[in-house]
């Protein structure tokens, strides 16, 4: 539980309010070979329910090119029935592990994650099924 309290000059009471569920968090290796990986999944799927928060937790290993930036591999999540880009789901990957906060997309159904950094020459088959669960409330 959270509590508000006012301050005592303010005359005011604690009040409590129930607390948000904590993120959940996703580790994913944007790995040197132009794959993406999920430890125990040979074919690696996110599953996650509309509106979830979650936090993405990527390692991301060079493969045989980076960007000017400095950025090895990219992930981007795009619908899958239009191929058209989810706002706020477009991230440049540095060497190391990145960590990005934010909410699954409100609209359930199949997306896919796609690297968006020439990484390689396989770059083009670098991607992962993203699927979105209607929420349960």
């Amino acid at each position: 539980m959270l509590t508000s309290c006012a301050t005592a000059s303010s005359g005011g009471a604690c009040q409590s309010a129930p607390s948000a569920a904590p993120p959940r968090v996703i580790e994913v290796t944007a790995d040197h070979d132009s794959q993406y990986r999920i430890h125990g999944q040979s074919k690696p799927v996110i599953t996650v329910t509309a509106g979830e928060l979650l936090v993405l937790r990527i390692t991301a290993i060079k493969a045989k090119s980076r960007n000017k930036d400095g950025s090895v591999h990219g992930f981007s999540l795009l619908r899958a029935k239009d191929r058209q880009p989810v706002p706020g789901w477009d991230f440049l990957l540095h060497p190391g592990v990145n960590e990005f906060t934010l909410s699954a997309p409100a609209e359930p159904g199949n997306y896919e994650i796609v690297c968006t950094v020439i990484c390689s020459e396989d770059h083009e088959q670098m991607s992962m099924k993203f699927i979105v669960l209607p929420s349960g409330g």
